[in-house]
């Protein structure tokens, strides 16, 4: 997508420095922290929201979420928690509409989140 800011970044062309990278995804700090850690993942392909995702896709934010666990324990905070969240559309807070996946800790969460 020409004007989506992740596949920029994603692409290079908006450099980011990656805390994590595969074949299937980036992620990469939050320019907004809402924690302490807040860390986006984002697939490499182009996915507008979770309501344009294909059969295919979600096999891929498995793999996706397999990732965030592993990033949580290599960091260290897995045993205190941690939250993952996608916004979805407007009044879900989506802001970007290249699906990504929200993953923040160090500190204690609230409930309700909005």
């Amino acid at each position: 997508m020409e004007n989506c800011i992740f596949c920029k970044i994603v692409s290079g062309e908006i450099p980011s420095d990656f805390v994590y990278e595969d074949d299937l995804m980036v992620a990469f700090n939050d320019l907004n922290p809402q924690a302490p850690t807040h860390v986006l993942f984002v697939p490499k392909k182009h996915i507008d929201s979770l309501d344009t995702a294909s059969d295919e896709d979600f096999e891929a934010f498995g793999k996706i979420f397999k990732a965030i666990g592993e990033y949580a324990k290599k960091e260290g905070f897995s045993e205190d928690g941690y939250r993952i969240v996608n916004n979805v559309n407007k009044m879900g807070g989506q802001d970007v509409y290249h699906i990504h996946f929200h993953l923040i800790a160090g500190r204690q969460m609230q409930w309700p989140p909005g």
